[in-house]
């Protein structure tokens, strides 16, 4: 572990900073589109595409642990699987010299920042705006094998070609989601007037599967290629509106993300030192679940996270419902059954598995709900663990059962504003009407 944090630390340290222009001390604020709203789905359909769109990133993250072996190979051989890049939050920017707006997958799991790029492009999917042309940009510059950007990228069976001036890469999903391109540096626009030169990112010429109305993805994860990384922001915010809402979202990076003095406050737990491919991951300690009055019988080993990345859990903006580790799920589905005490009925349309019939779900009396974190407990609002489809007369639990692992969702974090203090290792949250911030 601290060999791990030694290489990362130097690879920090080494980066060149890019340089930001905007409003001195004002920090930055963008807005959050939900991905479901560009498509204009409502109702059960919104549901069933969160509830598809969970499973499918979760077993992304879960494959980031697999050997390269399993990975495709590239011609160079280098190789790379991280997790799903299924979209839940997009974030518009713009890239180039003259600006080029672009839409892209807002990404905590994940360092990588990349677009489409026409270099020409080989293989690139739909996209809502123009693809990005380097060639017609003042401020794209190629980014060199021997780098430390591009050390920043490589892993020890990824690595650049040594006769090759420049830093190639892939990167596979597991949606079917693939990036294979050049890394290089750019002026990215973010927000009205705030200007961020030199930015790695991958400019991706072979691309393969989608992210939903998007031209590639930002990353804000851990690692030193992450946006908040390159920024050098020393924390960053968001607030999701409720799930079922149409407004946007905030996200606020540096000096403007801030919380009251009555926020509560739990430590991220170390990520796993033999696991390479989770040093992206925003981990928490969950210690327990609380349905009613009742602590619920949840071993804590559940819970807690191996050395080789197995288990533990994380808070992700690309999972829509929380994802528990089985045995973590079975214990709260009981409990919650038991005190709801209605008939089960099939949520097979909804794509979620505890569920009850109910001629107006809006009136079903449901258990309190509490996640107990390391110093700080989660007390969720009926609409972050509630989901009702009047329409079918059922009531469902807005959670789902995972092997392997744990992940805090995006609706169980709804209405509520989440800050993340990188300098001290802390999470931080408190109840807010996020539309209004």
């Amino acid at each position: 572990m601290a060999f791990q944090a030694s290489i990362l630390l130097c690879l920090l340290v080494l980066l060149p900073r890019v340089d930001m222009s905007s409003t001195p001390n004002r920090g930055v604020r963008l807005e959050l589109t939900h991905a479901d709203d560009r498509g204009g789905y409502a109702g059960a359909e919104r549901v069933r595409r969160a509830a598809d769109r969970t499973h499918r990133r979760v077993n992304g993250l879960l494959g980031s642990v697999d050997e390269p072996s399993t990975g495709k190979l590239r011609s160079d051989g280098a190789a790379a699987n991280v997790h799903a890049s299924t979209a839940t939050y997009l974030v518009d920017v713009a890239i180039g010299t003259p600006p080029l707006p672009l839409t892209a997958v807002l990404d905590t799991g994940s360092d990588l920042v990349w677009t489409q790029c026409d270099a020409p492009c080989r293989t690139c999917f739909p996209q809502p705006s123009p693809l990005y042309v380097p060639g017609r940009s003042a401020t794209y510059a190629n980014v060199s094998c021997r780098s430390p950007m591009c050390q920043a990228l490589q892993s020890p069976w990824s690595r650049c070609s040594a006769p090759d001036p420049s830093c190639p890469y892939y990167f596979s999903y597991g949606d079917g989601t693939s990036t294979d391109g050049v890394l290089a540096t750019e002026t990215f626009t973010l927000g009205s007037d705030t200007t961020v030169r030199g930015v790695a990112f991958g400019c991706g010429t072979e691309n393969l599967g989608g992210t939903d109305n998007s031209s590639g993805l930002v990353g804000m994860g851990r690692g030193p290629l992450s946006l908040v990384s390159q920024l050098g922001v020393t924390r960053f915010s968001y607030c999701f509106t409720p799930f079922n809402a149409t407004a946007a979202s905030p996200l606020f990076l540096g000096s403007s993300a801030r919380l009251s003095s009555s926020a509560k406050t739990t430590p991220f737990a170390p990520n796993p030192s033999g696991a390479r491919r989770r040093s992206s991951y925003y981990y928490l300690s969950l210690e327990g679940i609380t349905v009613g009055d009742t602590m619920l019988p949840i071993d804590p080993s559940v819970f807690q996270l191996t050395p080789m990345g197995n288990g533990g859990l994380i808070i992700d903006s690309g999972t829509t419902f929380t994802a528990l580790e089985e045995r973590a799920f079975v214990a709260l589905a009981r409990a919650v059954a038991a005190r709801v005490r209605l008939p089960l009925a099939s949520g097979a349309h909804l794509g979620l598995s505890l569920c009850f019939a109910a001629a107006a779900p809006e009136a079903v009396d449901v258990p309190r709900l509490v996640l107990h974190f390391d110093g700080a407990d989660m007390e969720l609002p009926r609409e972050s663990y509630v989901v009702e489809d009047p329409s079918a007369g059922v009531l469902c639990l807005g959670m789902v059962s995972a092997r392997g692992m744990s992940v805090l969702g995006s609706m169980q974090q709804q209405n509520m504003h989440v800050l993340y203090d990188l300098r001290r290792g802390l999470l931080s949250f408190e109840p807010a009407k996020c539309g209004d911030l």
